[in-house]
């Protein structure tokens, strides 16, 4: 089974995503939310999703899928573990934001 870690920026992103589902829908929904993330981030690391290369033109190696209204993108290690790097929303301007996550 590959692991994974989650970034810095990326666990930043989480807390925010906590907060925000938190604050407009319950706690109960924030938290399986979160759950959820974990759960395709455990399947990323399976190789048990989709998933799509970033675009060369973006500078950046890695790849990403999607999770409802989130996408997730990540880089493979050296070592084979898979660094998760950033979830984004759907609405945010997402090119800006890979480039300064990945920076």
């Amino acid at each position: 089974m590959t692991r994974y870690r989650i970034e810095p920026s990326a666990a930043a992103r989480l807390d925010e995503i906590f907060v925000y589902t938190r604050d407009v829908w319950s706690v109960e929904q924030a938290e399986k939310y979160i759950r959820d993330l974990f759960e395709k981030f455990a399947a990323i690391a399976e190789r048990r999703v989709i998933w799509k290369s970033i675009p060369a033109e973006l500078g950046v190696k890695g790849w990403f899928c999607r999770h409802e209204r989130h996408y997730v993108y990540w880089t493979e290690q050296a070592d084979g573990e898979i660094a998760i790097v950033a979830v984004l929303h759907e609405r945010m301007h997402r090119i800006a934001r890979i480039k300064a996550e990945f920076g």
